[in-house]
């Protein structure tokens, strides 16, 4: 479930009601990729920058990386448009999964050979994503360490240092309804 945007115009970090010490209200909010095309898919700028996601998210399945799960944010699950006067240019995306294989040349070479999913530059190029990438099956120390990382960036506006929330949608669930509804949605505008 995805929570309205509070008076900041920006997800809140944990729901009011539930209070910041109930996990369940708290960001990373789970939800699914068809309820987030749902919920941001309200112009054609993001309708673009959704169908970008959803091929990301396509190609990590082709090459393996089925198991784990990607926090979005950024602009693009704030209401920029009216903060900023503008749309937003891409998703911030933090994929942590773990591996197709456990040969570590093997992973290098899948890495390599995809420099799309893993150069940030490349991403944000191709699939409208500013998109990052934490290896699960590192020392759990260093899961530890980019997990603060990233959760510390992402849960602040770099501007104003306003906290917020973002969102946690799994990589194995489905992304054909979520298509669907973009290719309904671009038929209709």
């Amino acid at each position: 479930m995805i929570p309205e945007l509070n008076q900041s115009g920006v997800l809140p970090p944990f729901i009011p009601e539930q209070g910041p010490t109930d996990p369940a209200g708290m960001a990373p909010y789970k939800t699914t990729i068809t309820e987030f095309v749902i919920r941001y898919a309200h112009t054609p700028e993001r309708r673009a920058i959704l169908r970008g996601l959803l091929d990301y998210r396509r190609k990590l399945r082709k090459i393996g990386i089925c198991r784990g799960f990607q926090w979005l944010d950024g602009s693009f699950v704030e209401n920029v448009e009216q903060n900023r006067g503008r749309p937003p240019a891409d998703v911030d995306i933090v994929t942590f999964a773990l591996r197709p294989t456990n040969d570590l040349e093997d992973w290098k070479s899948v890495v390599y050979g995809n420099p799309d999913l893993f150069l940030p530059g490349e991403a944000k190029q191709k699939y409208y994503c500013d998109a990052y990438f934490v290896d699960l099956n590192t020392h759990p120390i260093h899961v530890v360490s980019n997990t603060r990382y990233w959760f510390g960036l992402l849960s602040h506006q770099r501007e104003s240092y306003l906290w917020k929330g973002m969102v946690e949608i799994a990589i194995e669930c489905s992304d054909d309804e979520a298509l669907e509804m973009l290719d309904r949605e671009s038929d209709n505008a």
